[in-house]
């Protein structure tokens, strides 16, 4: 549902719309898809996103894309630790310093002043009702859409409790639709992912050696919850070098859900051109890896420019 309707401008040609899925780090593969459609000329006249679409797209639609792309490329798994706030209240991170960040770096602006037509998806947790958000605070919108459940904690919105729009709608095409778009260009980050969640732990940098480190800086343990050693025995080293981290199998473990509704959605609601960067080697938590989802962001959407100009020649 809407929370205002929309009301589309006049445009020469056909109103084309972008839809950016969910997916956690390897959103920053949206970043990879939009430079090529700029090269091309393609500017989206309609931009929808979900989950860390929605964050991406926020960007988009503010006019804050290059800056973004370049912090993203910046980053390194030091700097990830340094924003998150540790929370076992409704999830394991509050999401109240990326926010913050996000406010501070990335202008915060009403839905009224962006440039582009922007929304937002996100579930009412109560209901497990998908709600379109597209008035108020885009920050705050983007901040309910990407609270992945156990991860993020959920956000208030009038009375709501919302959490990640990609429980409902991985891909928002019908969203673009809704909003007038004519030609919705949609991006599936999930292509790859189903036989590929759970990567070894043994790789360095990922997000399963520095996510128990910085549960131990808050003086938590996922079995103590005080900082104490669990009662049980410990697990051989073998056993503990090949186990996945707690975020690691509940962030993979939605993204397979995810990757299973963007599929049936898509079959339902199909978008005229569908970019699906190949992911599977990237983890959820990655963000410090952006230069690498970026580069197979760009690969592509570049694999399907023929398609897109075929598209547009549609119109």
């Amino acid at each position: 549902m809407f929370e205002s309707a929309p009301h589309p401008p006049a445009t020469t040609g056909p109103t084309i719309g972008i839809a950016l899925g969910s997916g956690a780090a390897r959103g920053w593969a949206h970043l990879g898809v939009l430079r090529v459609l700029a090269q091309e000329g393609i500017e989206p006249h309609v931009v929808c996103g979900a989950s860390v679409g929605a964050f991406v797209g926020a960007a988009l639609a503010s006019g804050d894309l290059v800056k973004l792309t370049d912090w993203a490329e910046s980053l390194k798994w030091k700097d990830v630790v340094s924003l998150l706030d540790v929370s076992l209240r409704g999830g394991l991170i509050k999401g109240q310093k990326l926010i913050r960040f996000f406010e501070r770096n990335f202008v915060d602006r009403d839905f009224s002043e962006l440039d582009r037509r922007f929304a937002c998806v996100a579930t009412e947790l109560e209901t497990g009702r998908e709600l379109w958000l597209r008035e108020g605070s885009v920050a705050a919108a983007v901040r309910a859409s990407i609270a992945m459940p156990g991860l993020l904690t959920p956000v208030i919105r009038h009375g709501r409790v919302l959490v990640d729009g990609g429980l409902v709608n991985p891909v928002p095409v019908s969203l673009c639709r809704a909003m007038g778009a004519d030609l919705v260009i949609a991006v599936d980050l999930g292509s790859d992912l189903v036989g590929k969640a759970v990567r070894p732990a043994a790789e360095p940098e990922s997000e399963a050696g520095w996510t128990e480190r910085v549960l131990a800086r808050f003086g938590r343990t996922v079995t103590g919850g005080n900082g104490a050693e669990p009662k049980e025995p410990r697990p051989a080293a073998a056993d503990v070098a090949d186990a996945p981290s707690l975020i690691t199998v509940l962030a993979s473990s939605i993204s397979i859900m995810q990757v299973r509704i963007a599929r049936s959605r898509l079959a339902g609601e199909p978008a005229e051109v569908l970019i699906a960067p190949r992911l599977g080697h990237l983890g959820p938590l990655d963000f410090h890896r952006a230069r690498e989802a970026i580069a197979e962001g760009e690969a592509a959407a570049t694999h399907m420019l023929p398609a897109l100009r075929y598209a547009l020649k549609q119109y």
